[in-house]
């Protein structure tokens, strides 16, 4: 069957609107934004696209005195197009940008598959690109909260103000304090994986306090600040008590996807036995890490 073409209006210049249908064998020549592209019918209806609908004869298109199909779209990428359509699989582009360009060509043109394949390809780069290590900085306590709750990771928390102070600091302080800050980060590029590492820089309660929560609860806390009667003044000491930190985030690895940590094993794994146990009150957590903060600012005396 020859290719047929009813007429429909003359345009501007030598530009015509018709209606195309031919044999499946059949060549058209397309110029897509200046891009000029050479295929056949069947090329071009053998899927359930808009190309379908433009070269069964269901749709007007715009020709020019030469024979050319006009489509007012960037033609960068329709190479990919007529492969796609030939092939039912195209490569896609390495770069995000391009296989964005070709998803939203492949919208156009209502190729569905090319599109799902374009829009799976862009999920799995943002994922590749994003961060393995990832270490939230809370805005309020409210979000802190949110995040505590909502992850199935036991968390660590590293609240830091050092301009949260009335006294001076004592000449190690800030040399104490930076330590604490290279200790989280090391520990949250170590464990990363297993421990939702967060930092405070809003709080108004402590100076340096680590916060190690499991299942939603505080199970464990160290304070890195305490006060120096002098003669004269007082001054804020910033401690760096690594090696209790480091167990505490080992024992925190107790939480890690268990439905509770097994006494015997806190036990044996702790000097200080039940008191870090997720099962205690507030209250008895409370007592429990003053205890230890009198005992730990009596040793260093």
């Amino acid at each position: 069957m020859r290719k047929s073409f009813e007429k429909k209006e003359n345009m501007s210049g030598s530009v015509t609107r018709q209606c195309i249908k031919g044999n499946p064998s059949q060549y058209v020549k397309l110029n897509i934004g200046g891009a000029l592209h050479y295929t056949t019918i069947g090329t071009l209806t053998k899927h359930d696209t808009m190309l379908r609908a433009m070269f069964s004869g269901r749709m007007e298109v715009l020709t020019d005195s030469e024979g050319w199909v006009l489509i007012d779209r960037c033609g960068k990428h329709f190479g990919a197009i007529l492969n796609f359509l030939r092939d039912g699989i195209v490569p896609l582009p390495e770069s995000a940008k391009e296989t964005a360009e070709l998803l939203a060509e492949a919208k156009y043109y209502c190729i569905l598959e090319l599109a799902s394949a374009c829009e799976q390809a862009l999920l799995k780069k943002e994922r590749e690109a994003e961060p393995i290590c990832r270490v939230p900085l809370i805005t309020s306590q409210k979000e802190e909260q949110l995040l505590i709750n909502s992850t199935s990771k036991p968390v660590v928390k590293l609240l830091i103000n050092r301009h949260n102070n009335k006294y001076s600091y004592t000449s190690t302080s800030d040399d104490n304090l930076l330590k604490n800050i290279e200790l989280f980060d090391k520990l949250s590029l170590r464990f990363s994986g297993r421990v939702l590492f967060i930092k405070d820089v809003i709080g108004s309660s402590e100076i340096c306090c680590w916060g190690f929560y499991g299942h939603g609860k505080k199970v464990a806390e160290v304070c890195c600040t305490s006060i120096v009667y002098a003669t004269d003044k007082k001054h804020t000491k910033v401690e760096f008590p690594e090696a209790r930190i480091y167990e505490e985030t080992l024992n925190i690895l107790l939480y890690e996807n268990r439905v509770g940590p097994d006494q015997e094993l806190m036990q044996a794994t702790s000097s200080r036995g039940a008191g870090l146990s997720s099962y205690t009150s507030d209250e008895e957590e409370e007592r429990s890490g003053l205890a230890r903060l009198r005992s730990n600012k009596q040793n260093n005396q």
